[in-house]
């Protein structure tokens, strides 16, 4: 019982040890980020969001501390740093990209990322719009909000896919497009909601067949996004 007890306590202090760590690290990226801008601080607020336009990124403040000292903060002096100069550049190359790669690509720490794209955001140099479960980035007035629709659309490979096979096929019955790009009839099904609703594909029924084509006035637009993404 006695040697029960040593190991649950061990436990309890190895979990108090590393959440202290695990605090120690995230002030310490905090500390380094705002070293590299020390004449400007990230505006913690809420407010009423759109789908193009959105002022904060609510995730990219939570893990800094309240306390902050308010400044307003200009494109000019944001665009200043280089970091997120380096972050611009690569949103403007690579638009409706997820956090995750911007990461990944610039090799930033998550937290040193969090605390630039608030900038950004802030600044109103960037904006995203909510794809799913994901946050798309866009540099903030190149593209409409139909535009970044049909981005984040082709961001999916699977859609991507399907929008490419239908480029080429023209008009496609639920079956063969489902063959075209090897899914199933049910994950076809699945795909076509979201796909459908965007209105870049239109459905018509032939009999009890169900046939897919683009909307012919998106086709040369989706053509364009299919270059950027791919």
């Amino acid at each position: 019982m006695n040697v029960k007890r040593a190991v649950i306590a061990l436990a309890l202090i190895s979990i108090v040890i590393g959440s202290f760590a695990a605090l120690m690290y995230q002030q310490k990226i905090f500390k380094f980020a705002v070293a590299q801008d020390p004449t400007h601080r990230l505006q913690i607020h809420s407010g009423i969001r759109s789908y193009n336009a959105i002022t904060i990124d609510e995730y990219c403040t939570l893990a800094f501390t309240p306390s902050i000292n308010v400044q307003t903060i200009n494109g000019q002096a944001a665009i200043a740093n280089a970091t997120r100069g380096r972050i611009v550049d690569y949103v403007s190359m690579n638009p409706g990209v997820q956090f995750r790669s911007i990461c990944s690509s610039l090799c930033l720490p998550i937290g040193l990322a969090q605390y630039h794209l608030g900038v950004l955001i802030k600044s109103g140099l960037i904006s995203f719009v909510r794809d799913g479960r994901y946050k798309r980035f866009f540099v903030s007035g190149r593209f409409s909000k139909r535009q970044m629709a049909a981005i984040c659309l082709l961001r999916h490979r699977t859609a991507r896919r399907i929008i490419e096979a239908l480029m080429c096929k023209h008009r496609l019955s639920h079956g063969r497009l489902a063959g075209e790009v090897s899914i199933t009839s049910q994950a076809l099904t699945w795909q076509m909601k979201s796909i459908c609703s965007s209105e870049f594909v239109l459905q018509a029924n032939d009999g009890l067949r169900v046939i897919y084509h683009l909307d012919e006035s998106a086709t040369s637009q989706l053509r364009t996004y299919l270059a950027i993404v791919n």
